[in-house]
């Protein structure tokens, strides 16, 4: 509670887009070295920063920006607040530095310079001293070598007995559990396709169900290659041995990034954040053996590398309650992030089960070899327990050989659909693959005893979809790369709702998906009736049960594939198209891809380069308002845009001048749809346009949607019309609010996109509405169609492996390609 620190993101977005700046300039590139600051502040950054070139330096310590005058030289020096870097910067190159960031409006200082004397020697002009005067290797010199006296504490469990509990009880306890259930209400808080390079985010399916295994991105807007991202974490499992919890926590990662086409599991990266109570009986030696049992002993046999990581030791509060001592304090914590390149995107195996392909079985993969340790499950958890023996990667050759099969297996297309074998066990994991598939469960576990540990253990291992006929290869292939005895058919999916659990002769559970389905939503239906608005978070609840659903799909009136552009691209004239933004803007680049694509040069225009006459509006054909969060959203998201170019006499004649000419065309997206919306006295046909305000769920709004696109005047929609397909959301303040009572009625004739639901007709309902827009709004346009304005986003999702659910068989390009292509071919 002692370091209290301020967060403004508007700042770090624009030091990050001066740091893309000139990085872009290549060769040209000023900037010598970047050092971003975090722990230590300045006092770190600043000499870490010197020593690289083995250097001293002469800092002005009142040169650094400071919005607090009553810091000491102390504080000035020290603190932490993070939306800095220190750069090294060539002294003939510091014109084009400063230029950039005038450009940006970004806030830079230029705080000393490098010496050759090794010494440190920060001035401070307001005392007339100097805080700090030091060789630099004696301030970075090796500290001494801590030694620490520390005791190993006997851990032990509680007897935790499984073998009385009704399975059928505890999972519905553990569907309800937040380790376990549904994350709908934290995932689609979060922007998952900023970028426009995301192929692979935590929602599966075509009902978008939160159960991905790994997260991937894409390299570039051509090709598949990219990178996969997953983590692994089994903090419960320190109090009883915490060497375990952190070979369990590396070997989820692992689990979890073998769904994604990673070739070998040495390309895989590890990023180990530490957490610990240091100083406390136990902990420090928990950590010691943690430590040594994760770096020297199982990374290595795995031929995996730690390269990075952080800690953060002082997990323990203290406080004072009524004349009594209370304390808390955490358990040794290992959170790993693994970090693999993926060959191909498109290779990316899921939880969603298949049942197109004919009879299929489901094959456990059980790298605990048939232990089912309970200990520190959430099986325990949940009857307020801990267990005794936790389940361990006692062989880490099963984990290499497990990767390795799951790879020749997925390249020989013999796995339909994968999932980690995690929180729950393989009961939870069975279920959430036949959610995000919508049909039924027959799991049969053929054992005698010990039927609850069976389903509920959380053993490293996954589940696995493979056809019947491929199950004799299967069962090969791992016995071949050593996980005999490790694998064997433990049901398949069924047509219709009812999942059904067999072992010994009985039935052990026998309930109807959509029932386990709300009780594993509750969890995410209660958070969000407290955090957003009641109603919405009702009728998303009502959307998961809603049997009569078909989920997302193209349905396209043309052929995504067919480039209507093509003969004006191969005259060989490429017009340009300005991509504008303005402090905030995040979607320029995924925006330019597209355009570039289409045959336009894209340019990047910021607003400081029209207001201070760098450029002009004249030399283009487009002009394209991206989206993102101009001054931070605070002043009415694009409003605050709009107005520096309403209240700016050169800014308002230029796109006035813009907007009459007859021969250009304009895109608002998102941000930009806000902006363009609040410039509607300039736009000539936009005038029964509304504004947008905040989204009737009081959030903003992370989704895959599926619209329709309306028969309108827009040049970009030509030949879409009818079409109905998924687009990327991705907003706080969409709702459309129309200030006079005809106006509704004069914009619907100039609509160009309506949300819908799955199976037809205009939205109304959250979520399916997102944003609570009248009739389901979603874009318009003008009534000559040259300025079109959409709240979704586009230019995210014009390829098909830029969503997180396309048809098997899509092609290279979604229904979105054709926006930009009719651009290009109405300009000709």
């Amino acid at each position: 509670f002692a370091s209290v620190q301020r967060g403004n993101p508007e700042i770090q977005r624009r030091a990050q887009e001066v740091i893309d700046r000139c990085a872009a300039l290549g060769p040209e590139n000023p900037v010598l070295l970047v050092h971003d600051v975090g722990a230590g502040g300045l006092s770190n950054a600043v000499p870490e920063a010197v020593a690289h070139s083995h250097r001293g330096g002469r800092i002005d310590l009142r040169a650094v920006p400071n919005d607090e005058p009553g810091m000491s030289p102390l504080e000035i020096w020290c603190n932490e607040a993070q939306e800095r870097y220190v750069l090294a910067v060539a002294p003939e190159r510091l014109p084009v530095f400063e230029a950039l960031c005038r450009r940006e409006r970004c806030p830079y200082a230029v705080i000393g310079h490098t010496t050759d004397d090794g010494v440190l020697r920060v001035a401070d002009a307001h005392f007339g001293n100097d805080p700090v005067d030091l060789p630099v290797d004696v301030l970075l010199g090796k500290p001494p070598r801590m030694l620490r006296d520390v005791t190993r504490l006997a851990r032990r469990g509680d007897g935790f007995d499984a073998g009385a509990i009704d399975p059928a009880e505890a999972l519905q306890r553990l569907l309800r559990l937040p380790a376990v259930a549904d994350k709908t209400f934290l995932v689609t808080i979060g922007d998952r396709t900023v970028g426009g390079l995301v192929s692979r985010d935590q929602m599966a399916g075509p009902w978008q169900v939160p159960v991905a295994d790994a997260a991937v991105t894409l390299s570039g807007f051509k090709g598949y290659s990219g990178e996969a991202m997953a983590m692994g974490e089994r903090t419960p499992l320190a109090l009883l041995d915490a060497p375990a919890s952190g070979r369990m926590a590396i070997g989820e990662a692992v689990t979890n990034i073998a769904c994604a086409d990673v070739r070998r599991l040495s390309d895989v990266r590890l990023s180990a954040n530490w957490m610990a109570a240091c100083g406390q009986p136990g902990e420090d030696a928990d950590l010691f053996d943690t430590v040594r049992a994760v770096g020297e002993v199982l990374c290595p046999a795995l031929g995996i590398a730690i390269p990075v990581g952080k800690d953060s030791l002082s997990m323990r509060t203290a406080w004072r309650e009524a004349g009594a001592e209370r304390a808390v304090l955490a358990p040794v914590s290992l959170i790993i992030s693994a970090f693999a390149p993926v060959g191909d995107v498109r290779k990316c195996l899921t939880p969603e089960l298949v049942l197109a392909e004919g009879e299929t079985r489901l094959v456990l993969v059980d790298l605990g070899r048939g232990q089912d340790r309970l200990g520190g499950s959430c099986l325990a958890q949940v009857y307020g327990c801990m267990g005794d023996v936790p389940p361990d990667l006692d062989d880490p050759a099963l984990l290499r050989g497990f990767f390795a099969a799951i790879r020749e297996l997925a390249d020989a297309g013999r796995i339909l659909a994968y999932h980690d074998r995690s929180d729950g066990g393989l009961m939870v994991t069975a279920l959430e693959m036949a959610f995000a598939a919508r049909c039924g469960l027959e799991l049969d576990l053929g054992v005698a005893g010990r039927v609850q540990a069976a389903l509920f253990s959380e053993e490293l291992g996954a589940l696995l979809q493979v056809r019947d006929g491929d199950l004799p290869g299967v069962l090969e292939a791992f016995a071949r790369h050593g996980l005999d005895g490790c694998v064997r058919a433990v049901g398949r999916p069924a047509a219709g709702d009812r999942v059904i659990v067999r072992a010994a002769g009985r039935t052990w559970i026998d309930e109807d998906r959509d029932a386990l389905r709300a009780a594993w939503s509750e969890t995410s239906w209660r958070m969000q009736q407290l955090r957003d608005h009641p109603d919405c978070a009702d009728e998303e609840q009502a959307s998961r049960l809603d049997r009569q659903d078909p989920g997302l799909a193209w349905q396209l009136t043309f052929d995504p594939q067919e480039d209507v552009a093509a003969p004006v691209v191969l005259a060989g004239a490429r017009p340009t198209v300005a991509i504008l933004r303005e402090q905030g803007v995040n979607s320029q680049l995924e925006m330019a891809a597209a355009f570039d694509l289409a045959g336009f040069r894209a340019v990047d225009v910021h607003m400081t380069d029209l207001l201070e006459g760098r450029r002009t509006l004249e030399a283009f054909d487009g002009l394209v308002a991206c989206g993102g969060f101009s001054y931070g959203d605070v002043l009415g998201a694009g409003e605050g845009w709009a107005k520096s170019i309403l209240f700016n006499a050169r800014a308002r004649d230029a796109f006035e001048a813009w907007f009459t000419r007859p021969t250009t065309f304009t895109l608002g997206v998102c941000n930009g749809c806000q902006m363009l919306s609040a410039l509607k006295e300039l736009i000539p046909g936009a005038g029964s346009w509304p504004r947008f305000v905040r989204n009737r769920s009081e959030q903003f709004e992370a989704r895959l949607s599926r619209v329709e696109v309306c028969d309108s005047p827009s040049l970009f929609f030509d030949g879409m019309v009818g079409s109905r397909l998924p687009i990327a959301v991705s907003h706080g303040e969409g709702r459309a609010e129309f200030a006079a009572g005809d106006a509704p009625e004069a914009a619907r004739r100039l609509a160009v996109i309506r949300f819908i639901y799955n199976a037809g007709g205009v939205a109304t309902r959250y979520p399916a509405n997102p944003n609570g827009s009248p009739e389901g709004l979603a874009g318009l346009t003008t009534t000559d169609g040259r300025v079109t304005i959409t709240m979704p986003h586009p230019e995210r999702v014009f390829r098909s492996v830029q969503n997180s659910w396309y048809p098997r068989g899509a092609g290279e390009f979604s229904g979105w390609m054709r926006m930009f292509r009719n651009a290009r071919r109405w300009l000709g």
